[in-house]
Protein backbone atom coordinates (compact mmCIF):
# COMPACT_ATOMS: atom_id res chain seq x y z
CA UNK A 1 0.00 0.00 0.00
CA UNK A 2 1.03 3.64 -0.25
CA UNK A 3 0.67 6.39 2.28
CA UNK A 4 -0.89 9.81 1.13
CA UNK A 5 2.06 11.42 0.94
CA UNK A 6 3.45 8.63 -1.63
CA UNK A 7 6.73 8.87 -0.17
CA UNK A 8 7.22 5.47 1.26
CA UNK A 9 5.50 2.03 -0.33
CA UNK A 10 4.56 -1.17 1.88
CA UNK A 11 3.79 -4.90 0.89
CA UNK A 12 3.35 -5.63 3.96
CA UNK A 13 2.70 -4.47 7.59
CA UNK A 14 6.35 -3.47 8.71
CA UNK A 15 8.03 -3.86 5.42
CA UNK A 16 8.82 -1.37 3.15
CA UNK A 17 10.33 -1.21 -0.13
CA UNK A 18 12.41 1.89 0.58
CA UNK A 19 14.56 2.79 3.72
CA UNK A 20 12.90 3.11 6.55
CA UNK A 21 13.06 6.07 9.23
CA UNK A 22 15.30 3.20 11.72
CA UNK A 23 18.02 2.47 8.64
CA UNK A 24 17.86 6.05 7.32
CA UNK A 25 18.76 7.60 11.07
CA UNK A 26 21.30 4.69 11.25
CA UNK A 27 22.95 5.89 8.14
CA UNK A 28 23.17 9.19 8.93
CA UNK A 29 24.89 8.26 12.34
CA UNK A 30 27.28 6.23 10.78
CA UNK A 31 30.64 7.03 11.54
CA UNK A 32 31.75 6.81 7.71
CA UNK A 33 28.56 9.22 7.10
CA UNK A 34 30.04 11.59 10.57
CA UNK A 35 33.42 11.37 9.25
CA UNK A 36 32.70 12.78 5.54
CA UNK A 37 30.42 15.29 6.82
CA UNK A 38 33.54 16.74 9.18
CA UNK A 39 34.94 16.95 6.27
CA UNK A 40 32.73 19.01 4.26
CA UNK A 41 32.52 21.44 7.40
CA UNK A 42 36.23 21.95 7.55
CA UNK A 43 36.26 22.12 3.87
CA UNK A 44 33.48 24.88 4.19
CA UNK A 45 35.00 26.52 6.73
CA UNK A 46 37.99 27.09 4.33
CA UNK A 47 35.91 28.66 1.98
CA UNK A 48 34.91 31.12 4.35
CA UNK A 49 38.09 32.30 5.67
CA UNK A 50 39.59 32.09 2.08
CA UNK A 51 37.02 34.49 0.89
CA UNK A 52 37.43 36.64 4.09
CA UNK A 53 40.41 36.66 3.70
CA UNK A 54 40.65 37.89 0.08
CA UNK A 55 38.02 40.38 0.13
CA UNK A 56 39.67 42.04 2.88
CA UNK A 57 42.90 42.08 0.86
CA UNK A 58 41.32 43.19 -2.03
CA UNK A 59 39.08 46.20 -0.62
CA UNK A 60 41.86 46.86 2.05
CA UNK A 61 40.05 46.01 5.01
CA UNK A 62 43.19 45.21 7.28
CA UNK A 63 42.67 43.02 9.69
CA UNK A 64 41.20 40.32 7.70
CA UNK A 65 38.21 38.53 10.02
CA UNK A 66 40.92 35.83 11.30
CA UNK A 67 43.50 38.10 12.19
CA UNK A 68 40.77 40.64 14.07
CA UNK A 69 38.97 37.94 16.25
CA UNK A 70 42.64 36.81 17.28
CA UNK A 71 42.78 40.75 18.34
CA UNK A 72 39.71 40.21 20.32
CA UNK A 73 41.02 36.65 21.74
CA UNK A 74 44.30 38.88 22.28
CA UNK A 75 42.69 41.59 24.42
CA UNK A 76 40.40 39.37 26.64
CA UNK A 77 43.27 37.18 28.11
CA UNK A 78 46.04 38.60 27.03
CA UNK A 79 46.82 39.08 30.59
CA UNK A 80 46.50 35.75 31.64
CA UNK A 81 48.07 34.15 28.75
CA UNK A 82 51.27 36.69 27.89
CA UNK A 83 54.06 35.07 29.42
CA UNK A 84 52.33 31.69 28.98
CA UNK A 85 52.32 32.36 25.21
CA UNK A 86 56.24 34.12 24.78
CA UNK A 87 57.64 31.26 27.14
CA UNK A 88 55.94 28.66 24.72
CA UNK A 89 56.24 29.91 21.12
CA UNK A 90 58.43 32.43 21.81
CA UNK A 91 58.61 35.42 19.12
CA UNK A 92 56.29 32.40 17.14
CA UNK A 93 53.34 33.53 19.61
CA UNK A 94 51.20 35.67 16.94
CA UNK A 95 51.81 32.66 13.92
CA UNK A 96 50.56 30.06 16.54
CA UNK A 97 47.72 32.07 17.92
CA UNK A 98 46.40 32.74 14.12
CA UNK A 99 46.83 28.48 13.29
CA UNK A 100 44.91 28.45 16.47
CA UNK A 101 41.83 30.54 15.24
CA UNK A 102 42.00 28.81 12.18
CA UNK A 103 41.82 25.11 13.44
CA UNK A 104 39.06 26.54 16.27
CA UNK A 105 37.15 28.13 12.77
CA UNK A 106 37.56 24.17 10.91
CA UNK A 107 36.58 22.38 13.88
CA UNK A 108 33.70 24.52 14.37
CA UNK A 109 32.98 24.17 10.55
CA UNK A 110 33.21 20.44 10.87
CA UNK A 111 30.81 20.18 13.93
CA UNK A 112 28.70 22.07 12.26
CA UNK A 113 28.78 19.92 9.03
CA UNK A 114 27.78 16.76 11.24
CA UNK A 115 24.79 18.57 12.24
CA UNK A 116 23.54 19.30 9.42
CA UNK A 117 22.91 15.98 8.47
CA UNK A 118 19.48 15.92 9.90
CA UNK A 119 19.07 20.08 10.14
CA UNK A 120 19.61 22.02 6.84
CA UNK A 121 19.12 24.91 8.26
CA UNK A 122 21.97 24.76 10.69
CA UNK A 123 25.54 26.33 8.33
CA UNK A 124 23.42 29.00 7.01
CA UNK A 125 22.78 29.95 10.64
CA UNK A 126 26.38 29.05 12.20
CA UNK A 127 27.89 30.78 9.47
CA UNK A 128 25.77 34.21 9.45
CA UNK A 129 26.58 33.92 13.60
CA UNK A 130 30.10 33.65 12.76
CA UNK A 131 29.63 36.03 10.11
CA UNK A 132 28.31 38.43 12.50
CA UNK A 133 31.57 37.79 15.38
CA UNK A 134 34.31 38.33 12.48
CA UNK A 135 32.26 41.93 11.26
CA UNK A 136 31.78 42.75 14.81
CA UNK A 137 35.76 41.90 15.58
CA UNK A 138 36.72 44.02 12.52
CA UNK A 139 35.05 46.81 12.60
CA UNK A 140 36.38 46.82 16.43
CA UNK A 141 39.47 47.93 14.93
CA UNK A 142 41.21 51.17 14.82
CA UNK A 143 42.03 50.21 11.43
CA UNK A 144 38.91 49.13 9.68
CA UNK A 145 35.46 50.79 9.20
CA UNK A 146 32.07 49.07 9.68
CA UNK A 147 30.53 49.08 5.79
CA UNK A 148 34.18 47.33 4.73
CA UNK A 149 33.39 44.44 7.60
CA UNK A 150 29.70 43.68 6.64
CA UNK A 151 31.04 43.28 2.97
CA UNK A 152 33.71 41.08 3.95
CA UNK A 153 30.54 38.90 6.33
CA UNK A 154 28.27 39.45 3.31
CA UNK A 155 30.67 37.85 0.62
CA UNK A 156 32.29 35.24 2.90
CA UNK A 157 29.58 33.86 4.73
CA UNK A 158 27.00 33.03 1.93
CA UNK A 159 30.40 31.35 0.04
CA UNK A 160 31.04 28.66 3.02
CA UNK A 161 27.57 27.95 3.80
CA UNK A 162 26.90 27.10 -0.05
CA UNK A 163 30.16 25.09 -0.42
CA UNK A 164 28.93 23.30 2.72
CA UNK A 165 25.65 22.65 1.82
CA UNK A 166 26.54 21.48 -1.66
CA UNK A 167 29.40 19.36 -0.41
CA UNK A 168 26.61 17.93 1.86
CA UNK A 169 24.42 16.67 -0.79
CA UNK A 170 27.37 14.77 -2.87
CA UNK A 171 28.90 13.31 0.49
CA UNK A 172 26.04 12.12 2.89
CA UNK A 173 23.85 9.45 2.18
CA UNK A 174 19.99 11.04 3.18
CA UNK A 175 16.99 9.78 2.27
CA UNK A 176 13.29 11.02 3.60
CA UNK A 177 11.59 9.61 5.73
CA UNK A 178 8.38 10.68 4.24
CA UNK A 179 7.23 11.52 8.12
CA UNK A 180 5.62 15.27 8.41
CA UNK A 181 8.57 16.07 10.72
CA UNK A 182 10.67 15.61 7.45
CA UNK A 183 8.57 19.42 6.50
CA UNK A 184 8.34 20.66 10.03
CA UNK A 185 12.61 20.26 9.92
CA UNK A 186 12.74 21.65 6.77
CA UNK A 187 14.82 18.28 5.49
CA UNK A 188 15.51 18.53 1.61
CA UNK A 189 16.26 15.21 -0.10
CA UNK A 190 19.83 14.36 -0.41
CA UNK A 191 20.11 11.82 -2.57
CA UNK A 192 22.72 9.05 -1.36
CA UNK A 193 25.80 9.21 -3.68
CA UNK A 194 26.17 6.41 -6.17
CA UNK A 195 30.32 5.55 -7.96
CA UNK A 196 29.87 9.02 -9.73
CA UNK A 197 28.38 11.15 -7.34
CA UNK A 198 31.40 10.00 -5.08
CA UNK A 199 33.68 10.82 -8.18
CA UNK A 200 31.77 14.68 -8.34
CA UNK A 201 32.56 14.86 -4.57
CA UNK A 202 36.36 14.21 -4.47
CA UNK A 203 36.79 16.60 -7.55
CA UNK A 204 34.11 19.26 -5.68
CA UNK A 205 36.33 19.13 -2.62
CA UNK A 206 39.34 19.09 -4.04
CA UNK A 207 38.95 22.14 -6.06
CA UNK A 208 37.04 24.16 -3.34
CA UNK A 209 39.64 22.96 -0.90
CA UNK A 210 42.66 24.49 -3.35
CA UNK A 211 40.84 27.67 -4.30
CA UNK A 212 40.33 28.89 -0.54
CA UNK A 213 44.16 27.83 -0.81
CA UNK A 214 44.68 30.16 -3.39
CA UNK A 215 42.74 32.83 -1.84
CA UNK A 216 44.58 32.81 1.04
CA UNK A 217 48.10 33.14 -0.68
CA UNK A 218 46.83 35.82 -3.06
CA UNK A 219 45.19 37.66 -0.25
CA UNK A 220 48.65 38.26 1.28
CA UNK A 221 50.13 38.98 -2.31
CA UNK A 222 47.36 41.45 -2.26
CA UNK A 223 48.64 42.91 1.25
CA UNK A 224 49.98 46.54 1.34
CA UNK A 225 52.81 45.62 1.82
CA UNK A 226 54.74 47.38 -1.36
CA UNK A 227 52.84 51.05 -0.05
CA UNK A 228 55.37 50.23 3.13
CA UNK A 229 58.69 49.01 1.13
CA UNK A 230 58.17 51.74 -1.49
CA UNK A 231 58.59 54.49 0.96
CA UNK A 232 61.32 52.54 3.47
CA UNK A 233 63.36 52.89 -0.02
CA UNK A 234 63.73 56.41 0.17
CA UNK A 235 66.90 58.22 1.51
CA UNK A 236 67.24 59.29 5.75
CA UNK A 237 68.00 62.59 6.86
CA UNK A 238 71.60 63.00 8.01
CA UNK A 239 71.37 63.70 11.69
CA UNK A 240 73.34 66.42 13.12
CA UNK A 241 75.72 64.12 14.92
CA UNK A 242 76.22 60.53 14.31
CA UNK A 243 76.57 58.34 17.13
CA UNK A 244 79.66 56.62 17.87
CA UNK A 245 80.05 52.70 18.01
CA UNK A 246 83.19 51.44 20.32
CA UNK A 247 85.44 48.63 18.93
CA UNK A 248 83.61 45.49 20.63
CA UNK A 249 85.20 42.96 17.82
CA UNK A 250 87.15 41.18 21.15
CA UNK A 251 84.30 40.57 23.41
CA UNK A 252 82.14 39.56 20.09
CA UNK A 253 85.34 36.77 19.04
CA UNK A 254 84.88 35.56 22.61
CA UNK A 255 81.07 34.66 22.05
CA UNK A 256 79.64 37.97 24.05
CA UNK A 257 76.04 39.35 22.11
CA UNK A 258 76.87 41.57 18.93
CA UNK A 259 76.86 45.43 20.31
CA UNK A 260 74.32 45.95 17.27
CA UNK A 261 72.15 43.53 17.42
CA UNK A 262 71.18 43.27 13.45
CA UNK A 263 67.78 44.39 12.61
CA UNK A 264 66.56 40.89 11.66
CA UNK A 265 67.87 39.37 14.49
CA UNK A 266 65.88 42.17 17.00
CA UNK A 267 63.07 40.93 19.28
CA UNK A 268 59.42 41.63 18.39
CA UNK A 269 56.85 41.25 20.80
CA UNK A 270 53.53 43.07 20.54
CA UNK A 271 49.63 42.14 20.33
CA UNK A 272 49.07 43.03 16.60
CA UNK A 273 48.79 39.98 14.77
CA UNK A 274 48.92 40.95 11.68
CA UNK A 275 51.66 43.72 10.93
CA UNK A 276 50.02 47.17 10.20
CA UNK A 277 50.90 48.41 6.88
CA UNK A 278 50.50 52.64 7.06
CA UNK A 279 50.57 54.47 4.24
CA UNK A 280 53.36 57.07 4.70
CA UNK A 281 51.74 59.67 2.41
CA UNK A 282 48.36 59.44 4.67
CA UNK A 283 49.83 58.93 7.66
CA UNK A 284 50.29 61.39 10.34
CA UNK A 285 51.26 62.10 14.32
CA UNK A 286 48.29 64.33 16.40
CA UNK A 287 49.90 66.00 19.65
CA UNK A 288 47.03 66.98 21.72
CA UNK A 289 45.61 66.56 25.85
CA UNK A 290 46.73 68.90 28.25
CA UNK A 291 48.89 71.12 26.11
CA UNK A 292 48.64 74.29 24.74
CA UNK A 293 48.78 74.18 21.12
CA UNK A 294 47.77 70.65 19.84
CA UNK A 295 48.79 69.78 15.99
CA UNK A 296 49.44 67.18 13.98
CA UNK A 297 52.68 66.34 11.82
CA UNK A 298 52.83 64.15 8.26
CA UNK A 299 55.59 61.91 7.58
CA UNK A 300 57.32 64.34 5.40
CA UNK A 301 57.58 67.15 7.62
CA UNK A 302 58.55 65.09 10.43
CA UNK A 303 61.48 64.14 8.61
CA UNK A 304 62.44 67.62 8.04
CA UNK A 305 63.43 68.70 11.41
CA UNK A 306 66.75 68.25 13.12
CA UNK A 307 66.90 64.74 13.82
CA UNK A 308 69.54 62.80 16.27
CA UNK A 309 70.98 59.66 16.50
CA UNK A 310 71.49 57.78 19.46
CA UNK A 311 72.26 53.86 20.37
CA UNK A 312 69.82 52.30 23.00
CA UNK A 313 68.69 49.04 24.12
CA UNK A 314 65.59 48.11 24.94
CA UNK A 315 63.66 44.70 26.58
CA UNK A 316 60.57 43.62 26.97
CA UNK A 317 59.45 43.33 30.21
CA UNK A 318 57.89 39.49 29.63
CA UNK A 319 61.89 38.61 28.98
CA UNK A 320 62.76 35.75 31.36
CA UNK A 321 66.32 35.82 33.10
CA UNK A 322 69.00 34.63 30.39
CA UNK A 323 66.57 35.05 27.98
CA UNK A 324 66.75 37.42 24.60
CA UNK A 325 63.88 39.54 24.44
CA UNK A 326 66.70 42.31 24.37
CA UNK A 327 68.36 44.07 21.93
CA UNK A 328 70.40 47.53 20.88
CA UNK A 329 70.24 49.63 17.83
CA UNK A 330 71.24 52.81 16.39
CA UNK A 331 67.78 54.61 16.03
CA UNK A 332 67.20 57.73 14.00
CA UNK A 333 64.75 60.30 14.61
CA UNK A 334 63.07 63.70 16.06
CA UNK A 335 63.70 64.69 19.78
CA UNK A 336 60.31 63.86 21.61
CA UNK A 337 61.17 67.30 23.43
CA UNK A 338 61.09 68.61 19.99
CA UNK A 339 57.05 67.91 19.39
CA UNK A 340 56.57 68.55 23.52
CA UNK A 341 57.81 72.72 23.58
CA UNK A 342 55.93 72.73 19.96
CA UNK A 343 52.84 71.69 21.68
CA UNK A 344 53.49 73.82 25.08
CA UNK A 345 52.98 70.69 27.60
CA UNK A 346 50.14 72.37 30.61
CA UNK A 347 51.96 72.07 33.84
CA UNK A 348 49.08 70.04 34.54
CA UNK A 349 50.22 66.88 32.43
CA UNK A 350 52.04 64.32 34.21
CA UNK A 351 51.73 61.21 32.17
CA UNK A 352 52.76 60.92 28.05
CA UNK A 353 50.15 58.72 26.79
CA UNK A 354 50.79 57.21 23.22
CA UNK A 355 48.47 55.13 21.03
CA UNK A 356 49.12 52.67 17.90
CA UNK A 357 47.48 52.47 14.21
CA UNK A 358 45.58 49.02 15.70
CA UNK A 359 44.34 51.08 18.89
CA UNK A 360 47.24 49.45 21.53
CA UNK A 361 48.40 52.17 24.12
CA UNK A 362 50.95 52.86 26.73
CA UNK A 363 52.19 55.74 29.12
CA UNK A 364 54.84 56.77 30.90
CA UNK A 365 55.58 59.97 33.64
CA UNK A 366 56.23 62.83 31.81
CA UNK A 367 59.18 63.69 34.43
CA UNK A 368 61.61 61.02 33.14
CA UNK A 369 62.18 63.61 30.37
CA UNK A 370 64.76 65.12 32.22
CA UNK A 371 67.01 65.99 29.38
CA UNK A 372 69.29 63.43 30.06
CA UNK A 373 67.39 60.43 28.63
CA UNK A 374 66.77 59.84 25.22
CA UNK A 375 63.12 59.68 23.93
CA UNK A 376 62.76 60.23 20.61
CA UNK A 377 59.96 59.71 17.90
CA UNK A 378 62.09 56.85 15.66
CA UNK A 379 61.90 56.46 12.37
CA UNK A 380 65.32 54.76 11.13
CA UNK A 381 66.63 51.67 13.00
CA UNK A 382 70.70 50.66 12.18
CA UNK A 383 70.77 53.25 9.72
CA UNK A 384 67.69 52.20 7.36
CA UNK A 385 64.12 53.45 7.93
CA UNK A 386 62.02 51.37 10.36
CA UNK A 387 61.09 47.75 9.02
CA UNK A 388 56.83 47.47 9.00
CA UNK A 389 57.32 45.00 12.02
CA UNK A 390 59.09 47.41 14.04
CA UNK A 391 57.17 50.23 13.51
CA UNK A 392 57.21 51.67 10.12
CA UNK A 393 56.13 54.32 9.92
CA UNK A 394 57.11 55.88 13.81
CA UNK A 395 57.48 54.28 16.95
CA UNK A 396 58.51 55.93 20.36
CA UNK A 397 61.82 55.35 21.67
CA UNK A 398 62.77 55.95 25.60
CA UNK A 399 65.61 54.83 27.34
CA UNK A 400 65.70 53.00 30.51
CA UNK A 401 62.01 51.98 30.30
CA UNK A 402 59.76 48.60 29.08
CA UNK A 403 58.55 48.64 25.93
CA UNK A 404 55.43 47.82 27.62
CA UNK A 405 55.16 51.56 29.19
CA UNK A 406 56.87 53.38 26.17
CA UNK A 407 58.09 51.63 22.76
CA UNK A 408 54.44 52.43 20.87
CA UNK A 409 55.16 50.70 17.15
CA UNK A 410 53.04 52.01 14.55
CA UNK A 411 52.83 55.65 16.45
CA UNK A 412 49.21 57.18 15.88
CA UNK A 413 48.73 60.01 18.79
CA UNK A 414 50.43 61.41 21.74
CA UNK A 415 48.30 62.70 24.49
CA UNK A 416 49.40 64.54 27.28
CA UNK A 417 47.36 63.44 30.70
CA UNK A 418 47.47 62.87 34.45
CA UNK A 419 49.55 60.33 35.98
CA UNK A 420 45.65 58.66 37.24
CA UNK A 421 43.52 59.70 34.53
CA UNK A 422 44.51 57.10 31.99
CA UNK A 423 46.13 53.76 32.22
CA UNK A 424 47.84 51.54 29.19
CA UNK A 425 46.50 48.54 27.75
CA UNK A 426 48.81 46.57 29.95
CA UNK A 427 47.97 48.06 33.73
CA UNK A 428 44.18 46.98 33.82
CA UNK A 429 45.42 43.30 32.75
CA UNK A 430 47.37 43.06 36.27
CA UNK A 431 50.87 44.93 35.06
CA UNK A 432 52.88 47.34 36.78
CA UNK A 433 51.87 51.01 35.57
CA UNK A 434 55.59 51.86 36.16
CA UNK A 435 58.05 50.10 34.25
CA UNK A 436 61.87 51.41 34.74
CA UNK A 437 64.36 48.68 33.28
CA UNK A 438 65.49 46.20 35.82
CA UNK A 439 69.16 45.80 36.26
CA UNK A 440 69.79 42.80 34.09
CA UNK A 441 73.16 40.05 33.04
CA UNK A 442 73.68 37.42 30.97
CA UNK A 443 75.79 34.40 29.91
CA UNK A 444 75.93 34.06 26.29
CA UNK A 445 78.71 31.64 26.11
CA UNK A 446 78.87 28.59 26.94
CA UNK A 447 75.77 27.93 26.38
CA UNK A 448 73.50 25.64 28.95
CA UNK A 449 73.92 22.18 27.89
CA UNK A 450 77.27 22.76 26.06
CA UNK A 451 80.09 20.48 25.34
CA UNK A 452 83.32 22.80 26.20
CA UNK A 453 86.79 21.81 25.22
CA UNK A 454 89.50 21.32 28.28
CA UNK A 455 91.77 24.31 28.28
CA UNK A 456 91.60 27.94 28.04
CA UNK A 457 87.83 29.02 27.19
CA UNK A 458 86.46 32.39 27.26
CA UNK A 459 83.27 33.08 29.19
CA UNK A 460 81.09 36.20 28.01
CA UNK A 461 77.80 38.16 27.98
CA UNK A 462 75.99 41.18 27.95
CA UNK A 463 74.87 43.32 31.21
CA UNK A 464 72.38 45.93 31.07
CA UNK A 465 70.42 48.63 33.15
CA UNK A 466 69.51 51.80 30.37
CA UNK A 467 69.77 55.05 31.66
CA UNK A 468 71.59 54.27 34.66
CA UNK A 469 74.87 52.12 33.10
CA UNK A 470 76.97 49.02 34.42
CA UNK A 471 80.41 49.37 36.66
CA UNK A 472 80.95 45.86 37.05
CA UNK A 473 80.32 42.18 36.05
CA UNK A 474 81.20 39.32 37.84
CA UNK A 475 80.98 35.29 37.70
CA UNK A 476 81.20 32.59 40.10
CA UNK A 477 82.60 29.09 38.85
CA UNK A 478 81.05 26.13 41.08
CA UNK A 479 80.10 27.51 43.54
CA UNK A 480 83.47 29.29 43.90
CA UNK A 481 84.50 33.01 44.72
CA UNK A 482 82.84 36.14 42.58
CA UNK A 483 85.80 36.77 39.60
CA UNK A 484 85.64 40.70 38.18
CA UNK A 485 84.95 40.14 34.12
CA UNK A 486 86.45 42.54 31.87
CA UNK A 487 83.95 45.07 30.17
CA UNK A 488 84.12 46.24 26.97
CA UNK A 489 83.20 50.26 25.75
CA UNK A 490 79.95 51.44 25.22
CA UNK A 491 78.26 54.43 23.26
CA UNK A 492 76.67 55.32 26.26
CA UNK A 493 74.81 54.67 30.12
CA UNK A 494 71.61 53.85 27.68
CA UNK A 495 73.03 50.71 26.16
CA UNK A 496 74.14 46.92 27.47
CA UNK A 497 77.62 46.47 27.86
CA UNK A 498 79.57 43.79 26.61
CA UNK A 499 81.82 41.54 29.20
CA UNK A 500 84.22 38.67 28.88
CA UNK A 501 86.42 36.51 31.59
CA UNK A 502 88.98 33.81 30.24
CA UNK A 503 88.76 30.85 32.55
CA UNK A 504 91.25 26.99 32.08
CA UNK A 505 88.81 24.46 32.13
CA UNK A 506 88.98 21.76 33.37
CA UNK A 507 87.06 17.97 32.15
CA UNK A 508 83.61 17.74 34.11
CA UNK A 509 80.56 19.19 34.78
CA UNK A 510 80.28 22.72 35.93
CA UNK A 511 78.43 25.75 36.66
CA UNK A 512 78.79 29.76 35.86
CA UNK A 513 76.74 32.36 37.51
CA UNK A 514 76.97 35.71 36.59
CA UNK A 515 75.76 38.99 38.49
CA UNK A 516 76.37 42.61 37.78
CA UNK A 517 76.28 46.13 39.17
CA UNK A 518 75.01 49.42 37.89
CA UNK A 519 76.69 52.63 37.63
CA UNK A 520 75.13 53.67 41.04
CA UNK A 521 76.72 50.75 43.05
CA UNK A 522 73.58 49.39 42.84
CA UNK A 523 73.92 44.97 43.01
CA UNK A 524 71.79 43.05 40.78
CA UNK A 525 68.76 41.26 42.89
CA UNK A 526 69.50 37.89 43.27
CA UNK A 527 65.77 36.99 44.44
CA UNK A 528 63.99 35.06 41.65
CA UNK A 529 60.73 36.73 40.05
CA UNK A 530 58.88 35.76 36.99
CA UNK A 531 58.11 38.78 35.25
CA UNK A 532 54.73 39.52 36.19
CA UNK A 533 54.16 42.54 37.05
CA UNK A 534 57.05 44.77 36.66
CA UNK A 535 59.84 42.17 35.33
CA UNK A 536 62.10 39.15 36.18
CA UNK A 537 64.81 39.02 38.17
CA UNK A 538 67.59 36.67 39.63
CA UNK A 539 70.93 35.72 38.32
CA UNK A 540 71.63 33.39 34.90
CA UNK A 541 73.37 30.53 35.69
CA UNK A 542 74.39 27.71 32.88
CA UNK A 543 75.50 24.21 33.19
CA UNK A 544 78.20 22.69 31.29
CA UNK A 545 80.14 20.04 30.28
CA UNK A 546 83.93 19.97 29.45
CA UNK A 547 84.91 17.04 27.83
CA UNK A 548 87.75 14.97 29.44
Amino acid sequence: MTDQQGAIEVDAPGTATDASPREVSSREASPGSARRAALVGVIGAGVALGVGEFVSALIGAQPSPVVAVGGRFIDRFAGALKDIAVSIFGTNDKPALIAGTVMITCALGAATAVGARRRAWLPLAVFCAFGAFGAWAQAADPQVDAAPAVIVAALSVPAGAAATRRLLRLAVPHTPTGEPSDAVRGADPIPRPDALGRRRFIVTAGALGAGSAGLAVAARALARGDVVEAARAAGLPVPARRAALPDTAAFEAAGASRYVTPVKDFYRIDTALLVPQVDADSWDLSIGGLVARPFSIGYDELLSLPSIEQVVTLQCVSNEVGDELVGTAVWQGVALATLLDRAGVKDSAEQVFSTSVDGWNCGFPISVLDGERPAMIAYAMNGERLPARHGFPARLVVSGLYGYVSATKWLSTIELTTWDGTDGYWVPRGWSKKGPIKLTSRIDVPRSGASVTPGRTPIAGVAWRPATGISAVQISIDGGDWLDCELGEVASEHTWVQWKRDWDATPGDHEVVVRAVDAQGEPQITRDQEPAPDGATGLHRVSFTVAS
